[in-house]
């Protein structure tokens, strides 16, 4: 096996960080969603499940989930761990209502890390400003889901908001000094590899320390599956995504850090592609491209 990295994994990056093996709890915060409830739109994206990407996640009280995990079999195989707020919009809602959520997720001493999943319209002043106060303490970092630089696909997947919205929260993010990190989604419905292309180009002038990659799955009781099933839509081909992969690991920054390479979907909801299932088969068909290409990570970027 070569030692050489091909690119920055989030999984070394923490262990290099806080000196050992530290994992994320995945929390569902009780959180809504605007473009659900109607303050920019319905339905959410086309991809988006029910539980807004929490399908796995129990639907109980935030501390009870933090708890349950640390006394689980998976809370027995690090010391140190990530409270991070996954499924819908973890920054909707009243400051003292987030703070109220966030301090009961961080409750125990072996928690040193903050992550927060939201959208870009949704990062305001004092979101940013009371984020920002977890800093002193813990490792914080906040997602954005910016998935396409095209805003005309943006109103297909109904979004719910411009690119401009997402250069403004980062900008505001970047502004008390909060790690940024985006998700982009491959084979998003009428996308091609040129907008792959420009997705890139678009975060590439932005200030971002991590990046989530997901490929476009169809899960049931969504949007997508109504569009797949009438023919408007083909989900992406393994060997499209691989490509796609391969462009984006070498055209950003080196010293971003690379949280996912693929998203998989809850093996009971999956519709298709069926290749999402086999999360290794991804990281090892990238792993396998990028060394017999003698290919790294920002290999190919220019700034």
């Amino acid at each position: 096996m070569e030692n050489f990295k091909r690119y920055n994994r989030l999984t070394e990056y923490l262990k290099e960080k806080f000196g050992e093996r530290t994992l994320k709890i995945c929390i569902d915060g009780g959180f809504s969603c605007p473009n659900r409830d109607g303050q920019c739109g319905y339905g959410g994206c086309i991809f988006c499940g029910e539980r807004g990407s929490g399908e796995h996640l129990d639907n109980i009280d935030i501390p009870s989930q933090v708890c349950n995990f640390l006394n689980s079999y998976r809370g027995e195989r690090a010391n140190k761990f990530i409270c991070y707020f996954q499924n819908y919009t973890n920054t909707y809602g009243s400051v003292s209502n987030l703070k109220k959520k966030y301090d009961s997720a961080l409750i125990d001493s072996r928690i040193v890390a903050l992550a927060i999943a939201t959208r870009p319209d949704c990062i305001t002043e004092d979101v940013a400003r009371l984020i920002a106060s977890y800093q002193s303490k813990y490792y914080v970092w906040v997602e954005l889901g910016l998935q396409t630089s095209n805003d005309n696909t943006a109103l297909k997947i109904n979004r719910g908001y411009t690119s401009e919205i997402f250069t403004k929260a980062v900008q505001l993010l970047n502004k008390y000094h909060i790690d940024v990190v985006t998700h982009i989604m491959v084979g998003l419905p009428g996308e091609d590899l040129s907008d792959v292309k420009n997705t890139v180009q678009f975060i590439n002038r932005h200030n971002i320390q991590g990046l989530k990659i997901h490929s476009t799955y169809v899960i049931k009781g969504t949007k997508l599956e109504e569009m797949y099933y009438n023919g408007l839509y083909t989900p992406i081909s393994y060997g499209y995504y691989m490509d796609a992969l391969v462009y984006i690991i070498t055209h950003i920054p080196a010293e971003i850090i690379i949280h996912r390479i693929n998203s998989d979907a809850p093996k009971n909801l999956l519709v298709a592609p069926e290749w999402n299932l086999h999360k290794k088969l991804v990281m090892n068909g990238l792993d396998k491209i990028l060394k017999e290409q003698n290919l790294c990570q920002g290999i190919f970027f220019r700034g």
